[in-house]
């Protein structure tokens, strides 16, 4: 019916509004607060490139009104500090895994040596899909996921479920809007993930896992889905359960929440996360 079409699309125009009223709120105060304090670094020895994949909602970096925002806050310069040739790729931010994954191998190929793919939430599932799927494993030596849902999320779980029984779904495709991240995030899809797409024996795994610290350090906006999915699932990083994000070899289990592991936090030093990670790539000769 045409009404309620008008009704949902109004709906969903205020959702919308809302949620980028609390984002550029949140990022102006965090720019009057400051970032995480610089480690200290000193540069090592030249390895191979970094590329730091964003999640499900991200950007490479975005310019609002004087400032500059990155999604992997002051990561990228304190790598380049420490000797690195740093990329940042942008992919569709709500797009499904198989169209952000053939974004992402797009760029990739376009550097001339093989790199060590760094990877938050979903981008880590793109990561794997790109490698596995579309011949990327020839230009990639490493690839670290931190805070991926490899096993899904039940939140995903949940918003895959409302999109659907509401109808929203299929009235942002009739508007040619596509949402199918929110699905491929789900439990069931990831399993069936997993199924299909396979570690490539020329690539090295690693994966850090985050979880929550305590609730007055937990980002206010992950404070209630955190508490949601302790009672589903146990430990979480306020969007991903920790017993979903390992994959390969656990590099590091953090307590930071999921905005904090690209430093989004004054209560967790993200820099020190990154620091450490190149160091170790460079000591195992990547």
């Amino acid at each position: 019916m045409d009404w309620l079409r008008v009704v949902l699309v109004v709906l969903l125009a205020l959702a919308v509004a809302l949620a980028l009223a609390l984002l550029v709120r949140h990022l102006w105060r965090e720019r009057r607060a400051g970032r995480w304090p610089l480690p200290r670094v000193h540069p090592l020895r030249p390895g191979l490139p970094v590329v730091l994949a964003h999640g499900v909602l991200g950007f490479d970096e975005m310019q609002l009104a004087d400032a500059r925002y990155e999604y992997f806050r002051g990561v990228a310069d304190l790598l380049q500090r420490m000797g690195a040739e740093v990329h940042r790729p942008r992919v569709p931010p709500v797009a499904s895994v198989a169209e952000r994954a053939a974004r992402l191998a797009d760029y990739v190929r376009e550097i001339p040596r093989p790199v060590n793919l760094v990877a938050h939430s979903m981008g880590g599932l793109d990561a794997r899909y790109a490698i596995a799927r579309l011949g990327l494993s020839d230009h990639v030596a490493t690839l670290t996921t931190i805070g991926t849902p490899h096993l899904g999320t039940p939140l995903a779980d949940l918003g895959a479920t409302l999109l659907a029984g509401l109808g929203i779904r299929r009235l942002l495709g009739f508007f040619g809007l596509e949402i199918e991240a929110f699905f491929d995030l789900s439990s069931e899809r990831a399993a069936r993930f997993n199924e299909e797409v396979h570690d490539e024996p020329g690539v090295t795994y690693f994966s850090v896992v985050g979880t929550a610290p305590e609730p007055a350090k937990v980002h206010p906006l992950l404070v209630a889905p955190e508490r949601y999915l302790r009672g589903l699932a146990g430990a979480n990083d306020g969007l991903v359960p920790g017993a979903s994000q390992g994959w390969g070899e656990v590099l590091a289990e953090l307590r930071a929440d999921h905005f904090a592991q690209i430093g989004w936090s004054r209560h967790f030093n993200a820099g020190a996360l990154y620091r450490d990670l190149l160091r170790e790539l460079r000591e195992r000769g990547f």
